[in-house]
């Protein structure tokens, strides 16, 4: 094969090196614009996993990298005056010069042909006269740009400035540095890369960089290789605490906001993007570094193994896509909690420093106790000490939690789930006893109906359940006295009216769409439908109309009360009636409850204080709002900021935050535990306790979540469908035999997992010896002296 690659950088000389050893008859050329000397940046930061494929792939460049390496384990976080360290995570760094060094000496040996200060041919000319043009020009690539009709890159740029130093002073630990200054909030990220410096990147928010002056001072175009010498004079007096006297270094410095990289294919023909041009990862996770020399042992890889160039591609873009989506939403959770730092200012060093340690979602209370069972054990015990009535020895989960005066035992909720079970006139069925009953029992501490509605035409399908007559208050009434009678938890109804996604199938005979005979009439804020050509186009509501219906919650909530239940949870999110309101989607009036938030908001809150003044004083009332319709134009992060601290000031005891599903156009960034950062901004932010919903299924995401003071309330929805024991199950998987969980009496003769055929064979008796010895590695970086 004849292969050209553009970018002399880590992750194209790999490649480039692998691929020639794999066939050595490959002709291979590298172009690299800059010269052989030319680097920009200090260390690279390499995880063990990827250590482990670099020692495999080429034993000789590993051999030679480790000769270099900076090896440590711990991570100080500097808050408040205090450091807190963390410790049994590993790490290995050096020089991005000596890398590159490694690199070229390696492609030298080989007979890769390597052209520096050469720009290479047109990437049509490379494509037409080689078999394959690896695109390894990083994050700026042009040929990127030159194919983006088929790669389909989007370049999402961030909402921080950062900076790239060095500094001579070498950190001995992985540093981060929380920096209280006039202007905001900054952030320091630091780790040592040989026996003489470290990386020393400065990170702050926009508004913060540009109170703190430096946007005057970036005030023109740099020339290639130039710093920004008079902001790294500022950095050196704001940072001179951390730096305690060491010199600062430059090279290429200057102001930058991250750009996340993404691109909807890898390649066009026989030319495929490498690294940065291909994907980017915000620093605080890892190099850029890594993930490129990862893209190139797979790309070396596939090309090896595969018959031809095609097949080639397609099975590098299958291997590596998933695992950097992976990254990457690690990533942007990551970069997201560093521009949303100031949020988090007032915790306690402990919180904090358990919080930055999980910010990626990635890296678990679970994962953390495997690496550093002191560290998390501390924090536990604070958190303890911190909450009111807290239990010591118990993980955070099964913490008790005071929600607007209603004591519950655990933070676990059972999540409002729609069933379509009930009889045709609205009334909850035995299924709904069995249902709700059996989460009960299985041990979470609050549980909630599914959304109820407030009249037959507010109901979303003829299988949803009412409370707007008396034999629909007896059966309700019947599932709250068995809660009650048989467990610790607590029983909450969530009222709500479907507004213009109401008579619609039951979901497993097509979700929204609308039934074929037998519908009602349906309502909304604007005569606007859910699917356009498919749902009804809704009524729009008269301020008579309104009245009625706000007294039609009211009915509800004095029957509510009657029933028994013990809090009360007004649905404003989804797209029903209440949340149809609060979005501009779905929201066109002109008059007083249109136009503006604040007006659009108007007609939920008259709602929302109608009901209060009827529900109980001692009994808490939340509210589910969809933070976000994830579309443009729609409802954002921001402003369900103000949406929650409106509901605050109107009485909400709590904002239960979910996402989404106001318009079938949505597009959301569906993953693991991903409407948290909502649920996160909220509490930090309007001062109000929040329940953290969407996709969280393990009892460490839960544990993770309410230590690092994200959300106070976990509601899980779909595990509890899998396992109505769950919070049983993570008790007993966690050992934990308190009482913030209680098993039936009839039930704990099975509190202990069931026994299975042993598999196992028998330990050496030294291993067994050793395990109660083990400690957590707090290895830290001591280079040996420099000669004199």
């Amino acid at each position: 094969m004849r292969i050209a690659v553009v970018g002399g950088g880590p992750g194209g000389l790999y490649l480039a090196a692998l691929a020639k050893q794999l066939g050595s008859r490959h002709e291979i050329t590298v172009w690299e614009r800059n010269a052989a000397d030319d680097t920009f940046g200090f260390g690279v930061v390499f995880s063990d996993e990827t250590l482990g494929g670099i020692e495999h792939a080429d034993p000789a460049v590993y051999a030679a990298m480790e000769r270099e390496f900076a090896r440590w384990d711990d991570i100080d976080v500097h808050y408040r005056g205090r450091v807190v360290t963390s410790g049994g995570h590993g790490f290995a760094a050096l020089s991005r010069r000596r890398l590159l060094e490694i690199l070229q000496a390696r492609c030298a040996e080989l007979g890769v042909r390597v052209h520096f200060r050469t720009e290479a041919p047109a990437v049509e000319e490379l494509a037409s006269t080689h078999d394959l043009v690896v695109a390894a020009d990083g994050l700026n690539s042009r040929i990127r740009q030159r194919y983006s009709p088929d790669f389909r890159p989007t370049l999402e740029r961030r909402h921080c400035r950062y900076m790239w130093l060095g500094t001579t002073k070498v950190f001995d630990a992985f540093t981060f540095a929380i920096l209280d200054t006039p202007h905001g909030t900054m952030q320091v990220h630091g780790y040592p890369y040989d026996a003489t410096g470290s990386t020393f990147i400065l990170e702050m928010h926009d508004d913060v960089w540009r109170r703190a002056g430096f946007a005057e001072l970036d005030d023109r175009p740099w020339a290639p290789g130039q710093s920004d010498t008079a902001s790294i004079a500022l950095v050196e007096q704001l940072c001179a605490g951390v730096l305690e006297g060491h010199e600062v270094l430059a090279n290429n410095s200057r102001w930058i906001s991250f750009t996340t990289v993404r691109n909807e294919s890898w390649r066009s023909g026989n030319v495929v993007l490498l690294g940065d041009a291909a994907h980017t990862a915000h620093f605080s996770i890892g190099s850029g570094t890594k993930l490129a020399m990862e893209d190139a042992l797979a790309l070396a890889a596939c090309l090896h193994e595969q018959p031809d160039v095609d097949t080639a591609l397609d099975a590098y873009e299958l291997e590596r896509r998933p695992v950097v989506l992976s990254t990457q939403r690690a990533a942007q959770a990551s970069l997201e909690w560093f521009e949303n730092l100031g949020q988090y200012t007032d915790q306690d060093p402990e919180q904090f420093a358990f919080n930055i340690m999980t910010r990626s979602r990635r890296v678990t209370h679970d994962n953390l106790r495997t690496r550093d069972p002191e560290f998390v054990a501390g924090v536990d015990e604070w958190f303890a000490r911190s909450t009111p009535g807290g239990r010591a020895d118990t993980p955070p989960m099964f913490q008790p939690f005071s929600l607007g005066g209603l004591e519950l035992p655990n933070r676990v909720v059972v999540s409002a789930m729609d069933m379509y079970q009930a009889r045709g006139d609205g009334v909850p069925t035995d299924f709904h006893l069995a249902h709700l009953g059996g989460k009960a029992l299985g041990g979470a501490g609050l549980v909630m109906t599914e959304m109820v509605c407030v009249s037959p035409e507010g109901r979303i399908t003829p299988g949803c359940t009412g409370l707007w007559n008396d034999e629909q208050e007896r059966a309700f009434a019947r599932i709250a006295d068995l809660v009650h009678d048989h467990s610790q938890a607590r029983i909450g109804v969530q009222l709500g009216h479907s507004g213009r996604k109401g008579s619609t199938r039951l979901m497993w005979e097509g979700i929204d769409e609308p039934l074929p005979e037998g519908n009602w009439p349906v309502v909304g804020p604007s005569p606007l439908p859910y699917k356009q050509g498919v749902n009804q186009v809704p009524r729009e509501l008269s301020r008579d109309d309104m009245d009625d219906i706000r007294e039609e919650f009211v009915a509800a909530a004095r029957r509510a009360d009657a029933a028994g239940f013990d809090l009360l949870e007004l649905h404003c999110a989804h797209g029903y009636l209440l949340s149809s309101f609060i979005s501009p989607l779905s929201n066109r009036r002109t008059d007083a409850y249109g136009g503006s938030l604040e007006n659009r908001l108007r007609y939920p809150l008259q709602v929302f204080r109608a009901v209060r003044d009827v529900w109980p004083a001692h009994k808490p009332m939340t509210v589910r709002i969809s933070a976000t319709d994830w579309a443009e134009g729609g409802i954002d992060a921001e402003d369900a900021v103000v949406i929650a601290a409106a509901f605050r000031d109107a009485g909400a005891a709590a904002i239960d935050v979910s996402t989404g599903q106001v318009t079938p156009e949505e597009r959301p960034a569906f993953g693991r535990s991903y409407q948290t950062p909502f649920a996160d901004a909220i509490r930090n932010r309007v001062d109000i306790p929040t329940i953290a919903v969407g996709i969280i299924s393990s009892w460490d995401d839960v544990n993770s979540l309410v230590l690092a003071g994200r959300a106070d309330l976990c509601a899980i929805g779909r595990a509890h469908l899998y396992d109505p024991s769950w919070t049983l199950h993570a008790a007993a998987d966690q050992g934990y035999t308190g009482p913030g969980v209680r098993w039936p009496d009839s039930w704990k003769a099975g509190s202990r997992p069931p026994q299975t055929g042993r598999t196992d064979g028998p330990r050496p008796r030294l291993e067994l010896v050793r395990e109660g010895q083990r400690q957590t590695r707090h290895a830290r970086w001591r280079p040996a002296p420099l000669p004199a």
